[in-house]
């Protein structure tokens, strides 16, 4: 059984919506973020970070945390989401960039633009100008592909699509970005990322464009 340590967040939501395809089994253990549960010992034995995800795979004995390793040891574990040859380093590369790019930029807009928008409006201005860049990014690599790398899904989907889920709280219009538009569309009609998303307290509904 695998034991995944999770809340409604998108580095949360990129595990279960990874189990969610695999069709492994799996244990969720809801980790209130908004209650300080990350602080609680027993947590921080997993995560010594204090931060969600983190699993523990009974069948390897292996405890993980960091959302990005943990796709890693999914893909690597099944053999299933990770392209061969030379686009395994291209799925690796767009890894890194969600993981040193939209996920701590477009967590910084949610920050200033969304729960606090009168804090700092200079922040606020730099986080929405680099948010919006880095859509762009996306944006362009997306066009004539169907996905991030490759003909065919991979770990970066499972690391992006969960963040370009709050285009709203990131102030951004899908309809500038249509090719990412067209990507997110495509990928929340699938019956494992809306299942995913709802992991573990199933209260937010899918936001659509």
């Amino acid at each position: 059984m695998i034991h995944l340590y999770t809340w409604d967040t998108p580095n949360g939501r990129k595990i279960s919506i990874m189990l969610e395809e695999l069709g492994l089994p799996y244990e969720v253990h809801p980790v209130n973020i908004e209650q300080g549960e990350q602080h609680d010992p027993a947590f921080l034995k997993l995560s010594p970070n204090n931060r969600i995800p983190a699993i523990v795979d009974d069948e390897t004995g292996i405890t993980l945390f960091e959302s990005g390793a943990i796709l890693l040891y999914f893909a690597e574990k099944t053999g299933r989401y990770m392209p061969k040859g030379d686009l395994r380093w291209e799925a690796v590369q767009w890894l890194m960039w969600q993981m040193g790019g939209p996920g701590p930029m477009f967590g910084q807009a949610h920050h200033f633009s969304y729960y606090n928008p009168d804090l700092s409006p200079p922040a606020r201005a730099r986080y929405e100008k680099e948010t919006k860049r880095l859509y762009r990014v996306l944006n362009t690599r997306l066009e004539g592909r169907e996905f991030v790398v490759g003909d065919e899904m991979s770990i970066v989907e499972f690391a992006l699509w969960p963040w370009v889920s709050r285009f709203e709280r990131h102030m951004v219009d899908l309809d500038d970005f249509p090719e990412v538009k067209r990507w997110y569309l495509a990928l929340a009609a699938r019956p494992a990322f809306q299942a995913g998303f709802q992991v573990p307290s199933g209260t937010d509904p899918l936001p659509m464009p």
